[in-house]
């Protein structure tokens, strides 16, 4: 019988645009995780849910498929407890069952629909987790394609205050950004969802002016991370707790917006991001204005991490 001190998991968020596969060993009495496998598919199961109110057949055909291969990986690593969540798209979609029964029959498991609150927590406790040396309060921003979670806590893994919105990078594209490039007309009024949005955090305490340090986390923010890094293919190792000026931030925003997908695709954004990057980082470019800290420090753990952590 195999024996070991560690707790091998895997966990797999199901996004709105995306669905991730982490298998570590995780062991919580010495707080280390080691990574084995580290797998991303762009699906955009979130696809005209904002319209339709359900998963439409080709995103959950291309999540099926995501998922078969997420199951042929996990069985070779023998894992001892495996999660899989699943957040804003289905949360949104009249057709859950379908999509329940899809995940079940391929990976063995019963998907979980998670609240926004769990949500957030999750992603706080995974962007947070391996922080040094800095200051708090801090605020997660966890950008989505469905939905924003910004998180406040006052120590690694306690949130003080959170709250989810339903505006995220494929929804803000679909409902309010339809034209290559946007339009100025279209932009504006996508700042003012956005800033709408964001004008009602106060009343559930998330002040994101009292945070010191802005975590930012996920597809678009890593995103954004290599574009400014010059990468020209995805590179964890410097992306991962990368930092960057709040004026950066605001002047690729621009660039973004004003660019066509074929244009962003030459900075290296890759397909499946190139068209809903611009949503996505506008609503980043939102938050830094309001936050309290003069930089974004890039995390790329993030629910995932949080997800195999909950298992541990």
């Amino acid at each position: 019988m195999r024996r070991r001190r560690v707790t091998r998991v895997a966990a797999v968020d199901c996004g709105t645009n995306t669905v991730k596969l982490l298998v570590a060993d995780v062991d919580p009495k010495a707080g280390t995780q080691d990574n084995l496998v580290r797998e991303l598919r762009i699906v955009r199961l979130g696809q005209d849910v904002d319209r339709t109110g359900r998963l439409a057949d080709e995103a959950l055909a291309r999540l099926f498929t995501a998922v078969e291969e997420y199951a042929a990986i996990v069985a070779t690593h023998d894992v001892d407890a495996l999660r899989f969540v699943a957040t804003s798209a289905v949360r949104d979609a009249g057709n859950v069952d379908e999509f329940t029964r899809g995940v079940r029959e391929r990976l063995g498991v019963e998907p979980e629909v998670v609240s926004g609150d769990e949500e957030a927590a999750l992603s706080y406790d995974g962007a947070t987790r391996a922080l040094v040396d800095v200051p708090f309060p801090v605020a997660v921003l966890d950008i989505g394609g469905g939905s924003t979670e910004l998180i406040l806590g006052d120590a690694p893994a306690r949130v003080s205050a959170a709250r989810s919105l339903d505006i995220g990078s494929v929804r803000l594209t679909e409902r309010l950004l339809p034209s290559d490039p946007p339009t100025a007309a279209e932009v504006a009024a996508a700042t003012r969802v956005v800033d709408g949005a964001l004008d009602t955090l106060p009343s559930y305490g998330v002040h994101a002016g009292d945070a010191r340090t802005l975590v930012g986390t996920a597809g678009t923010v890593t995103t954004v991370a290599a574009v400014l890094l010059g990468l020209d293919h995805y590179d964890r190792a410097r992306v991962h707790h990368a930092s960057f000026s709040t004026a950066q931030v605001h002047e690729l925003t621009a660039r973004l917006l004003a660019a066509t997908v074929a244009e962003r695709e030459l900075l290296h954004v890759p397909p499946g991001r190139s068209d809903v990057i611009g949503a996505g980082a506008l609503i980043l470019d939102r938050v830094l204005r309001r936050s309290g800290a003069d930089r974004l420090l890039v995390s790329d753990s993030d629910i995932l991490d949080g997800i195999a952590w909950s298992i541990a």
